[in-house]
């Protein structure tokens, strides 16, 4: 009988949150719990399953990776996420940051241009349970119509600038959190949709992303 009842990789999840996150400012208790819980491991390739809670991007395919830790931990608390918040999400790649949104949100909706991404994101998030996420293949850059309007829009990926059908969707008092700059550095913009309709941005911190491709992002 094996005497270790601790989940997969709980003690590196664990270390992941103290060092990376709570060392590093990250202070919102719904942000920690719910990185304390999600099992980043479950959502990449087997291979790097070592490297899951490392302090850096992982590889999930597609020639995309699954952000640092910290950065999403940063772009979650930017967002300051309610239970009840409809969020919508740009970038799901392995569906990681998805599973946490679900964690702290009431609805989920998230966006993914890769189809193969979007099939195992999905996958796993109803493998964990998370009855409240849903992913689509599609081109995020023009949002879901269809949804909106969303309290929280959060996209990993980076654009040449906010895209105009994001702000759209984005309800009063809503928060849009996005890296904007070119191909190879951006800065993390948090904008907030006033309730006269205007947009206030505020710039977060550098950062790097893999380039949003779509009609109001990169061209492919």
């Amino acid at each position: 009988m094996n005497g270790n009842s601790h989940p997969p990789f709980s003690s590196e999840r664990l270390d992941m949150v103290e060092a990376q996150l709570r060392r590093r400012g990250i202070t919102d208790q719904r942000v920690l719990a719910a990185m304390s819980k999600v099992p980043r491991h479950e959502f990449v390739p087997q291979q790097y399953w070592p490297e899951a809670y490392a302090d850096h991007p992982v590889p999930i395919g597609e020639q995309q990776t699954t952000s640092q830790p910290y950065i999403i931990a940063a772009m979650l608390q930017a967002a300051e996420i309610k239970p009840q918040d409809r969020v919508l999400e740009i970038g799901a790649g392995s569906g990681y940051q998805t599973a946490l949104l679900a964690e702290l949100a009431g609805a989920v909706f998230a966006v993914e241009r890769y189809p193969t991404l979007t099939a195992n994101a999905q996958s796993v998030l109803q493998h964990l349970g998370y009855a409240n996420a849903s992913v689509i293949t599609g081109d995020g850059s023009l949002g879901l119509p269809d949804h909106a309007p969303f309290d929280v829009i959060i996209v990993a990926a980076a654009a040449p600038r906010v895209p105009p059908a994001l702000v759209e969707q984005l309800a009063l008092n809503g928060r849009l959190v996005i890296p904007v700059g070119e191909a190879q550095q951006q800065v993390l913009q948090l904008a907030r949709k006033q309730q006269d309709g205007r947009v206030n941005v505020i710039t977060l911190e550098g950062c790097r992303f893999v380039p949003l491709i779509g009609q109001q992002g990169f061209a492919a």
